[in-house]
């Protein structure tokens, strides 16, 4: 059984910017939306694998889903991912203007990326992000 998907929100994506969430639930909410399920349905924490879902290539490269925040190869295949047409999204819908110098850190860096993914996702479904 899948687990049920947390639903994306304008304050959601905001509290991930802010760095309110967790970087594992961050993984997941991205996890998610790439097919990748729980290898233990109901174990919290537990390792994640793909699924029926899951893109080929994702699945090929990462049989386990990848720590997206703490792996730069990982974030670096999110961020190509993404396609072009979508990748001022998180100016457009958002406002982000980015981190300010004394901010940028990897792993900031990366959860933006997370947030810039699942907005792309949101848009290559057609739905809009809720408030």
């Amino acid at each position: 059984m899948a687990p049920s998907v947390v639903p994306l929100s304008r304050d959601l994506l905001d509290r991930i910017l802010a760095d309110r969430i967790s970087d594992r639930l961050v993984c997941e909410l991205v996890w998610q939306r790439l097919g990748y399920q729980p290898a233990v349905p109901g174990l919290e924490g537990g390792v994640w694998t793909a699924g029926s879902e899951t893109p080929p290539d994702w699945a090929a490269a990462y049989p386990e889903a990848p720590e997206l925040i703490g792996e730069r190869p990982a974030s670096v295949r999110l961020t190509r991912s993404i396609p072009a047409v979508h990748k001022q999204l998180l100016k457009e819908q958002l406002g982000f203007g980015g981190y300010r110098i004394d901010e940028l850190r990897p792993r900031l860096t990366r959860r933006a990326t997370a947030v810039s993914w699942l907005l792309a996702w949101l848009a290559q479904r057609g739905d809009p992000l809720p408030e």
